[in-house]
């Protein structure tokens, strides 16, 4: 079945934007009466049947309504440092979109290398990783942020530090329990600084390991957000 991403939906009849108008009607070659999937990311997810195949504005009518499709019993918010090579930091939206995520926030730390990120690729990248997944729920993707302000935000559930630094933590997978919503901090390349680990402290963050091999920065980030899922399957 063809899913479209469709987040402004409102009403029975719709019409899909020219991109994804192109794709339905020149791409994929479909007409009247075909039927198509549509989500809008706020857990609605939608049959609906082509009435006008334009190429330019190819419009629908919804046919089928299924509201909180596939919602989880728990929420997942990873704040992690964006890497110097932006093709990891890519790789880790699409791969915790597909695995479950409900909310990405890039921080900017003390020893982060990459300053700045573009938006709008990024939310690209989710979209269709939300897509290949099929996922009615669009991962909130927030502006980068310093390390420092995000962390004196009061934000409810369980809050985890992972770290390298070589001290008494606990497995995530030990200390995790299921149904709980959580936000996990993950560091850049250098890791969290001495500073920065202490802080999470004061804020009522646990210190964490995700294992015993020593992870990217990506490959961390995707690790808890796997781990989470599992526990909550």
């Amino acid at each position: 079945m063809h899913l479209f991403y469709t987040p402004d939906l409102s009403s029975n009849i719709y019409t899909l934007n020219e991109i994804e108008s192109k794709h339905c009607v020149r791409v994929l070659r479909l007409s009247a009466d075909d039927i198509i999937e549509l989500i809008d990311g706020n857990g609605g997810f939608y049959k609906a049947k082509i009435t006008d195949p334009n190429p330019k504005r190819c419009t629908v009518e919804i046919i089928e309504t299924k509201k909180e499709f596939g919602k989880r019993n728990h929420y997942l918010h990873i704040a992690i440092a964006p890497t110097k090579n932006i093709d990891r930091f890519e790789w880790f939206l699409e791969k915790a979109t597909e695995i479950g995520i409900d909310e990405i926030t890039p921080i900017l730390c003390e020893h982060s290398e990459r300053k700045a990120i573009k938006n709008e690729r990024l939310e690209k990248i989710i979209v269709s990783a939300v897509k290949q997944s099929i996922k009615a729920y669009k991962p909130k993707l927030n502006d980068l942020t310093s390390y420092t302000n995000f962390i004196k935000q009061n934000i409810e559930g369980e809050k985890y530090i992972a770290h390298c630094e070589e001290n008494q933590k606990l497995l995530l997978k030990n200390s995790y329990k299921q149904g709980q919503n959580t936000i996990i901090l993950i560091g850049p390349e250098g890791d969290f600084s001495p500073v920065e680990i202490s802080l999470a402290k004061e804020n009522n963050y646990k210190e964490i390991s995700l294992g015993e091999s020593r992870l990217r920065t990506e490959t961390a980030g995707v690790v808890a957000c796997h781990t989470i899922n599992i526990i909550n399957e």
